[in-house]
């Protein structure tokens, strides 16, 4: 259901670029020549469309959490316009020789028809989400399951409504229930996650096999609505089932990538380093280079490194705070910009972190952090210059902040794969250029 929506929303982005570029053309040139116009502007404008199609990714306007209102779309649908705007004018700018082409007034045109035209398009899909979510069966009175209709009550645009809830489905036998799944036209139950230690439950969850619909696990279908894990609700069992703690092709081909990846950017960052180190030095006393122990996989500790952003030898809480007084001048700077984290690409060349993994806490704060449940199944796998959480969830700065990111954290590992390793690092190119909190 979730990839029907994105796929449906990408195409309609693609049929919307072209019909712009169609209206564009026809109000800035007379019928007779449009055919020209439109063969001088087609490729061009379609390698652009690249462009754009990343943007929106990166903001977002692939998932249905932001459809919440009108305003909110609005407001993102217009932010990724005008940023891909901008970034065409500089990329026609630049490569005007490569594509004969130097639109000034036709971008100007093209963007407004298309913000205008793609808004209406997905106020129209986000009501034919909700006019045609996905009914389903809630069994159970469990608190995940209250947390999920609660949340599909609030958001109808996710694509699922609850049509019937049965708190204690062992009541009813599996004919009542089915013959209700047809009435109602349901076509997923989800059923509460200790079923299968209660037997009258599980005994009838069982007979509706034969009622041709899905049958679903409540972590399961949390873990697809909000891609983190329903963490205090799972047991020894799921994780013996779902974490896997060894995947030899994938682990040795990412080990390759880090490797190539982090000598090409630490090459080019080099430059900048130096002059990073400088400023850092001459700005307040003390190292450029600040280093951490930190706990990495297997909850080995290793030295992390990072520039310098706070007063050297100053002493105060595990957590960076907001105004923290320690932060130079400088420091806030490397810090805005991220680039204070630009030595880690040594970490990375050593082995000691990849590209991305959860993000390793101080060695302190992992000691603190053991108190959670199952807080070291996110040390089976290497740590990460940037992580599912890092990007989902903002910093934090409490145990209960620390453990709603370890909820993302443990999807991550559960998860991994080359695809939402590539995700990651798009939405933290992402992260890093946008305003966040």
């Amino acid at each position: 259901m979730k990839e029907i929506r994105k796929l449906t929303l990408f195409l309609g982005d693609v049929a919307m670029l072209y019909a712009s570029l169609a209206l564009t053309l026809v109000i800035r040139y007379p019928m007779a020549d449009l055919e020209l116009h439109l063969k001088n502007h087609l490729y061009p404008f379609s390698a652009i469309f690249i462009l754009w199609l990343a943007v929106f990714y990166l903001s977002e306007l692939y998932q249905y959490k932001n459809y919440g209102s009108a305003s909110m779309l609005v407001k993102r649908l217009a932010g990724a316009v005008f940023l891909s705007g901008v970034s065409s004018v500089i990329i026609f700018y630049l490569f005007g020789n490569f594509f004969e082409l130097t639109p000034k007034i036709n971008l100007l045109i093209f963007s407004g028809i298309f913000l205008a035209l793609d808004y209406s398009l997905r106020i129209l899909i986000a009501k034919a989400f909700t006019a045609g979510a996905a009914k389903i069966m809630v069994l159970g009175d469990a608190p995940l399951l209250k947390e999920i209709e609660k949340y599909l009550a609030g958001n109808p645009h996710a694509g699922y409504q609850v049509a019937d809830t049965l708190k204690n489905p062992g009541e009813n036998s599996a004919e009542t229930i089915a013959r209700e799944i047809r009435d109602k036209k349901i076509s997923a139950v989800i059923f509460q996650p200790n079923a299968k230690s209660d037997f009258s439950n599980l005994k009838t969850i069982f007979q509706l096999l034969s009622a041709e619909v899905d049958l679903i696990n409540a972590w399961d279908f949390y873990e697809m609505l909000f891609e983190k894990v329903p963490l205090k609700d799972l047991d020894e069992n799921w994780f013996i089932e779902k974490i896997s703690t060894r995947r030899p092709f994938y682990d040795g081909l990412k080990r390759i990538v880090d490797i190539l990846l982090s000598l090409v950017l630490g090459i080019i960052f080099l430059p900048f380093g130096i002059i990073f180190a400088l400023g850092i030095r001459i700005t307040s006393a003390g190292p450029a280079i600040f280093k951490q122990e930190r706990m990495g996989r297997n909850s080995r500790t290793f030295t992390l490194y990072k520039f310098r952003t706070m007063r050297n030898g100053d002493k105060g809480p595990l957590w960076t705070e907001e105004n923290d007084g320690r932060i130079t001048a400088f420091g806030k700077f490397l810090r805005f910009t991220h680039l204070d984290e630009t030595p880690q690409l040594w970490n990375i060349l050593r082995g000691d972190i990849s590209f991305t993994g959860p993000r390793p806490e101080r060695a302190e704060l992992a000691e603190t952090f053991r108190k959670f449940p199952y807080y070291d199944i996110r040390h089976i796998v290497k740590p990460g210059l940037s992580g599912w959480a890092q990007i989902n969830y903002k910093p934090s700065a409490s145990l209960e902040e620390a453990y709603e990111k370890l909820r993302y954290d443990i999807y991550y590992v559960k998860n991994r794969s080359f695809f939402l390793d590539f995700v990651i690092i798009l939405k933290t190119i992402r992260y890093v250029f946008t305003p966040h909190h």
